[in-house]
This record gives structure tokens, sequence and C-alpha cells, in this order.
């Protein structure tokens, strides 16, 4: 193999396992196709995961909801920037709205770059620093928007909500259609005189977001 396993890294073999997964889909994620594409034996890969592919998901998983990082095509090059900022982010002045509204933005964008990985963000619990790094974020917005204690963890939990399911929402809408799709006829009288409206996932992203924050803060 031509590259040296001292200069594997975590981050490299996270990005490139991302790059297999959003080229071929999560089921073609392999050990041995991922020493391939890294140009190292199969085993190297086990230095630094070895635990194997479920702990290898994990930090798949910790990436993507890191969204600074995940959703810029260039985030294994600045992940020691991204670090740097993390462990000293400094005071942020951006009203609490706007931090929300960029967070979503931004996660919104890192899942539909890595929508293959969906499954691995549904079946494992938000634990790890990048996901407690949002929750924070999330509290203390919700908190400076006057929301009571009790009402700002599940504020949290429907942004959050909100965010995964417009994209799992959009990555069907524009994926491939059943074997056997229903015939839309007289039985779906509203879903035939709307059958020609194209959705703006943007747009429709964005609205929805806004009425969501000004409903969750609407009774403060």
């Amino acid at each position: 193999m031509s590259r040296n396993n001292a200069g594997l890294s975590a981050e490299l073999i996270v990005t490139e396992a991302l790059r297999i997964i959003d080229g071929l889909g999560l089921r073609n994620l392999t050990m041995r196709r991922l020493g391939d594409a890294l140009k190292v034996e199969a085993m190297a890969i086990y230095h630094h995961f070895p635990l194997g592919k479920e702990q290898l998901f994990g930090a798949i998983v910790e990436y993507i909801s890191d969204p600074t990082r995940a959703a810029s095509p260039d985030g294994a090059e600045s992940a020691e920037e991204t670090e740097e900022e993390a462990q000293d982010p400094g005071p942020d002045e951006r009203p609490w709205d706007q931090r929300l509204r960029d967070w979503a933005h931004d996660y919104r964008a890192a899942l539909l770059r890595h929508s293959g990985a969906l499954p691995l963000m549904i079946h494992r619990r938000p634990d790890t620093v990048a996901a407690l790094r949002a929750t924070e974020l999330h509290y203390a917005a919700f908190t400076e928007a006057g929301l009571p204690p009790q009402a700002v963890p599940g504020a949290a939990a429907a942004l959050d909500s909100y965010v995964i399911g417009a994209v799992v929402h959009q990555v069907r809408d524009e994926g491939l259609p059943s074997r056997e799709p229903a015939v839309i006829d007289g039985r779906f009288p509203t879903v035939a005189s709307l059958r020609d409206v194209e959705t703006d996932h943007d747009r429709v992203f964005a609205e929805g977001l806004d009425a969501l924050l000004t409903g969750l803060t609407a009774r403060r």
C-alpha cells in the first residue's frame, strides 16, 4: 500500500467513509472497501477504531452532528481549526433566534449532504460532544427567549425533530418511486388537484422554521 499508516487519522477515516456512503450507500461501506479508498490495509483502520464498524458509525454520527464540519466539502481540511474554535468559541453576539436559525440551516445542509447516513442518526443516542454542544446552544437560546425552564427541553426537541423530519421528507420526495406506485385518481381529489404544484424545499423549510420558532416562544 502506498500510504504510510502513520499519516492515517480518525478524521480522515470518517470523511472517506462518508464519501463511500454518499456515493454507494451505507450498506456498501465495508472495512476492506474503506481501506482500499485510503490506500491502507483494512487492519490499519482498527488502530483508530478497535471496536470496528460500530465505533466508526458512532464517529460518523458525531461528525455529522457538528454541521459546520459535515456540511462543508472541505470539512477534513478545516477540522483542526474547527476543533480550536469548539474549545474556545468565545461569546456569541447573535440574537437567540438567529443562532437557532443558523444552526438549523447548517444542520439541514449536513444531513442532506450525507443523507445516506441518516439511519445512523436515528438509532444512536445524542450524547456526543458535538450533540451536547448543539443542545447547549438550543437551551441557552430558548432560555434567552424567555421560555421557563420546564419548556426549554421540549422546545429544543421540537426544533431538532423539525430539521430531521424536513430532511427525511425531502430525501423521500427526491428518491426513487416505489415499484408499483398508486394511481392518483378520484379517491384522492385534493392530492390530484395539487399534484402539479412544485415544492421549493428551501423556502418551505425556512418558512416552517420561522413558524416553529414563533409558535414555541409565543407563550413565554
